[in-house]
């Protein structure tokens, strides 16, 4: 049996999840009476999404359809962060929705900060853009995970590798 027991913090999303999202948000777009002409499109790139279509009237929609079918598929709304609109050719507006995945350095310093001052039989270090928290009893660790749920940080967090 093993001495310690440890899981990691992270920020991350399912990408699979995304997609189906996005395809999704395409379809419902399309069959919406009110949105079906606007020419909007969705592009899924490796760290944002692009949005394009006819004006901020139609870009709210977009942005309300996303969030909704993506706490359908529960990904998180902290995943999203909406760019400025920019104008684009053809009196149609753009805006590139930023994915936000991994923790900041500032904020794990803030997680482990808050283990430390709460939790003395608790260890918590930052590995890379994780934060890894060890203790010899399982109990302190599920402690951990309900006081860090707690808190409202500005990203998504997902407990991992629990052993």
């Amino acid at each position: 049996m093993a001495s310690t027991y440890s899981f990691d913090i992270v920020s991350d999303f399912d990408r699979q999840e995304l997609v189906n999202t996005i395809d999704q948000v395409v379809r419902d777009i399309k069959g919406r009476y009110d949105l079906k002409d606007t020419q909007t499109t969705l592009e899924l790139n490796e760290n944002s999404i692009n949005v394009s279509t006819d004006s901020e009237f139609t870009l709210d929609s977009v942005h309300n359809i996303l969030r909704e079918k993506a706490a359908k598929r529960n990904l998180s709304q902290k995943i999203f962060e909406f760019g400025k609109v920019e104008s684009a050719s053809g009196n149609r507006v753009r805006q590139e929705i930023t994915l936000k995945k991994g923790i900041s350095q500032e904020i794990a310093k803030q997680i482990s900060k808050l283990i430390r001052d709460e939790f003395k039989k608790v260890q918590a270090s930052i590995q890379g853009d994780a934060v890894r928290v060890s203790a010899k009893a399982k109990d302190d660790l599920q402690d951990v995970m309900q006081r860090v749920k707690q808190e409202d940080f500005p990203v998504a967090l997902q407990f991992t590798n629990y052993r």
